[in-house]
C-alpha cells in the first residue's frame, strides 16, 4: 500500500510506526508540523530505514499562536488548505490521522469524504473536551455550552467518517458509542515507545554535566510540553520540599514555551538549581533522561483519562524511577506503580508526599537500579511494536480493501 502517516506532533513512537510499515514492504510518507513546538523522533531518513520511506513537514507563513483562539483558528484553517492541496497531488492509497488539531482534521475529513480517500483516526485524545472546558473558564455559561457543543459535533463527525478509529485506550469506546461509530470500526491499541531508540544509559553520560552539578545528591528530570494540562508551578514544590529535607536536589526541565519561560524566572528569583533546556535532538533523549535518578511526569487533576501523557511511555523505555504527579485512575498511573513508581495527587499535598519517596529514595543506589530495571522491563513486556504494526497492517488493508 501507499499510505500517508500524519502525525501533527512529530513524536517518536508514530515515527517507529512508519518505519515498520515501509520495512513490511510499504511506501509510507511521514508528514508533521515544523511549527509545533514539542519532544520530537527521528523525523529524518536514517541509514538503515528503507528506500520507501520518507519524511516531509508543512510550514505556514503564519505564525503558530497555540493560545490565541481566532489566530489559532486562522493557522488551522490554512494548514488543512496546505495539506488538502498536496493531498491532491498525492497517490497515497490510505491516510493515518494523528494529533491533528480539531479544525484542520474536520476540513481534513471533509476532503476525504468528497474525494473517497480512506483514512484511519488514531485518537491520541477527545479534543473537543479539552477545547469544550477551555470555552466554560473563558465564556459565559450559554455561549460556553453551545460551543462546546458544537466541537463535539465536529469531533464526532469526524470519528464517523473515518474508515477505521484506532484509540489509546479502553476509556474512548463509551465516547463511540454515543458518538454512533459502529464498533466493529474502532480499535484499541496503546501507545508505547521506540525501545531502540530510548534505552537505559549511564547515570554518568555525556550529557549529564549539562543537566547538573556533580555534586548534586537528587538529579530529577522533567521532560516534555508544560501545558494547559499541567501545573508547572508543582515542580518547584516538589524540588522546594525535598531540598527544605536537606537533600541537594536539582532539577533539570527539557520543554520550551510561556510556562518553561515561567519556571526559569520563579527559579530565578527563588535562588533554586533548576536548569531549563529546550527540546533536545531525539537522538539525545536516551542520555538526557538517563542524568536522572528520577524522571518526573505532571497531569492536572481535570485531566481525563483519555489523556495518557507519552512522557511516561519514554520515561519508561529509559529505565529510570518515575514519580507521578497526576490523577490516579489516569492510565499512566498505574504502569508507573506497576513498576515500583510513586504516584501523587497534582496538587502541593501531592507534591509534599513525593517529596517525601524521593526523600526515602536519595543516596539507595540500590533501590533506585531496582526500580529503574523493573520500570524497564514493565516497557519490553508491553512495547511490542511489530504487533502493533501488523494490526496496523490489517486495519488500513481493510479500509482499501485489500484482503486480509
Amino acid at each position: 500500500m501507499e499510505v500517508i502517516v500524519h502525525d501533527f506532533s512529530g513524536h517518536p513512537f508514530q515515527a517507529e510506526l512508519s518505519r515498520k510499515l515501509a520495512g513490511r514492504g510499504h511506501t509510507v510518507e511521514h508528514v508533521s508540523a515544523e511549527q509545533y513546538v514539542s519532544g520530537k523522533g527521528h523525523l529524518e531518513h536514517q541509514d538503515d530505514d528503507p528506500d520507501s520511506l520518507t519524511f516531509s513537514s508543512i510550514k505556514l507563513d503564519l505564525p503558530f499562536k497555540k493560545y490565541a483562539p481566532l489566530a489559532r483558528l486562522r493557522w488551522e484553517r490554512a494548514y488543512a488548505h496546505e495539506w488538502i492541496a498536496q493531498l491532491r497531488t498525492s497517490s497515497a492509497e490510505v491516510v493515518v490521522a494523528c494529533n491533528l488539531p480539531l479544525i484542520t482534521l474536520y476540513l481534513f475529513s471533509r476532503h476525504a469524504k468528497r474525494r473517497k480517500l480512506p483514512w484511519v483516526l488514531w485518537h491520541q485524545d477527545i479534543y473537543s473536551f479539552a477545547l469544550a472546558d477551555e470555552l466554560r473558564r473563558k465564556l459565559p455559561r450559554p455561549l460556553a455550552w453551545l460551543g462546546g457543543k458544537v466541537l463535539v459535533g465536529l469531533e464526532a463527525r469526524c470519528a464517523r467518517r473515518a474508515a477505521h478509529v484506532v484509540a489509546i485506550g479502553d476509556a474512548f469506546e463509551g465516547v463511540y458509542r454515543d458518538w454512533h461509530v459502529p464498533a466493529d470500526h474502532v480499535s484499541v491499541i496503546p501507545n508505547w515507545a521506540p525501545l531502540d531508540k530510548i534505552f537505559p544509559v549511564d547515570l554518568d553520560n555525556a550529557r549529564t554535566a549539562d543537566l547538573f552539578d556533580a555534586d548534586a545528591a537528587l538529579r530529577l528530570v522533567y521532560a516534555g510540553t508544560l501545558g494547559r494540562k499541567h501545573n508547572p508551578r508543582l515542580l518547584i514544590d516538589l524540588l522546594t520540599t525535598v531540598r527544605s529535607n536537606g537533600i541537594d536536589a536539582q532539577l533539570a526541565v527539557i520543554s520550551e514555551g510561556e510556562a518553561a519561560d515561567d519556571l526559569a524566572t520563579i527559579a530565578r528569583d527563588e535562588k533554586l538549581p533548576v536548569r531549563i533546556l529546550p527540546f533536545q535532538p531525539a537522538a539525545e533523549l536516551p542520555n538526557v533522561l538517563g542524568a536522572a535518578d528520577v524522571l518526573v511526569a505532571l497531569l492536572e487533576p481535570d485531566a481525563t483519562k483519555f489523556s495518557i501523557p507519552s512522557k511516561v511511555l519514554s520515561y519508561m523505555a529509559a529505565g529510570r524511577p518515575i514519580l507521578g504527579l497526576m490523577p490516579a485512575d489516569n492510565p499512566a498511573a498505574l504502569d508507573i506503580r506497576d513498576s515500583g513508581g510513586f504516584v501523587a495527587d497534582p496538587t502541593d499535598v501531592g507534591a509534599k508526599a513525593g517529596a517525601g519517596w524521593l526523600a526515602d529514595l536519595t543516596g539507595d543506589r540500590t533501590a533506585q537500579a531496582d526500580i529503574g530495571q523493573r520500570t524497564r522491563a514493565t516497557a519490553e513486556q508491553k512495547f511490542d511494536v511489530d504487533k502493533v504494526a501488523r494490526e496496523f497492517e490489517e486495519i488500513l488493508g481493510a479500509a482499501v480493501g485489500v484482503p486480509a
